[in-house]
């Protein structure tokens, strides 16, 4: 495939051609030419796009569909193009699947669905066998066959003996162990975050000090072993902190942070809105204020949109009974923008290395992983703006600044007609 990205600004800190209006031409899934301006050619599909601006591919560190076993809730195909329509080139999928992907066979699987399409799939594997927290998985047998890293989804890992063998085990090839920042005991049946609004509600509360006991033992048994570590989806001042002084002492440890946590507050709770019953919870202005603090330092790594279809009989009941989640793709990028600014989202967006994924700067020469954007636009996220099969977002209704038009990457070109 062969297109002519017309007048594209280009964000890349890393390109010569960083914050400049370029005409950028594509051939055969390789940048061929980037110059002020181009000649259109007859075998070649022109883009132009209002105020259009182009960077590396976005990655997503945290994506759940529901295939294999919840297809109602998302197929991987149409996850796929919830993805790219999105900005996303490249996600890495969770593990919340029935049957969860513990052997290379399921990994073989997930990698195969991304043939001649536009968004890559990084599948984790899961940490345990049948995600049940007792014995390992196959990890090495699973990061041969392309797992990215290994991952009991949103499940803490209870015995802590259990992650020092994993942390341990994982050094001998360069494995990633992810460890859900979550103390059960402490949480217990708390649902929501344990603040004014638990009690006014009436709503069991979760402590803050389940998320900080959690990351304090984690960072504890990995200086004790080595290896790397990835906290996902923090949500909490203390973890923030835990984790800057873990880096100060040059630990090998990353984490992310969900753009719900960034753009919500427990506030909403007072609708009983279940698209705001949310794992981790939403917290408080003040947490929100560390995570912006820590993200624009580089204590956070990267930002995940969390997402997480969930069919509408488990969502329209109760709140008690209501499961965890919300979609998040669709209004990522202008969540982020409105919470951060251009410079922060992007590289919140293209942090891929913590995972030991390459990326391509945009110049000449280099494979085409690019994403298509405009970072100006002023809209709402209505349910209209939903590509996926299920409507459970927290952020419906919010004002964003910041809309992907597509991307463009494994030779295939998907932008929003």
């Amino acid at each position: 495939m062969n297109i002519l990205l017309k007048s594209a600004t280009i964000v890349d800190s890393k390109s010569k051609h960083h914050l400049k209006k370029c005409d950028v031409l594509i051939e055969n899934g390789v940048i061929s030419k980037i110059a002020s301006t181009l000649p259109k050619q007859s075998n070649v599909q022109e883009i132009k796009l209002p105020n259009l601006h182009i960077s590396c591919g976005w990655f997503d560190s945290g994506v759940s569909f529901g295939e294999p076993g919840f297809e109602e809730r998302e197929t991987l195909e149409n996850g796929l193009k919830t993805a790219a329509l999105s900005g996303f080139t490249t996600i890495a999928l969770n593990t919340n699947t029935h049957p969860v992907p513990d052997n290379k066979g399921a990994i073989r699987f997930l990698k195969g669905v991304d043939a001649e399409h536009g968004v890559t799939i990084l599948p984790n594997g899961t940490l345990t066998q049948n995600a049940d927290g007792i014995d390992l998985a196959e990890l090495f047998d699973m990061q041969n066959e392309g797992a990215l890293s290994f991952y009991d989804y949103k499940k803490p890992i209870a015995n802590p003996n259990l992650l020092k063998i994993a942390l341990q085990y994982a050094q001998n090839f360069n494995g990633l162990v992810q460890s859900f920042p979550f103390e059960k005991a402490i949480a217990s049946k708390g649902m929501v975050n344990e603040h004014i609004n638990s009690t006014k509600l009436g709503l069991k509360g979760i402590p803050q000090l389940a998320e900080s006991l959690q990351v304090a033992r984690d960072l504890y048994i990995l200086e004790y072993t080595g290896g790397k570590l990835h906290i996902p989806t923090v949500s909490t001042a203390a973890a923030v902190q835990l984790i800057k002084e873990a880096k100060k002492k040059a630990l090998h440890v990353s984490c992310s942070v969900s753009i719900n946590n960034l753009s919500l507050t427990d506030d909403v709770l007072e609708t009983f809105d279940t698209n705001y019953k949310l794992m981790p919870p939403l917290r408080t202005k003040e947490d929100i204020k560390a995570l912006k603090k820590g993200l624009k330092e580089g204590t956070i790594d990267m930002v995940t949109s969390d997402h997480n279809p969930m069919d509408i009989e488990n969502k329209k009941i109760e709140f008690d009974h209501a499961k965890y989640g919300s979609i998040g793709l669709e209004s990522c990028f202008g969540a982020l923008q409105k919470a951060t600014n251009l410079e922060i989202a992007i590289k919140a967006l293209t942090q891929q290395s913590v995972f030991n994924i390459s990326q391509s700067s945009i110049l000449e020469g280099n494979d085409a992983n690019i994403t298509l954007f405009n970072p100006t636009i002023n809209w709402v996220f209505e349910e209209k703006d939903i590509i996926s099969t299920s409507k459970n977002a927290a952020l419906l209704g919010q004002s964003l600044v910041g809309k992907a038009y597509g991307i463009f990457n494994n030779n295939q070109l998907v932008i929003n007609e």
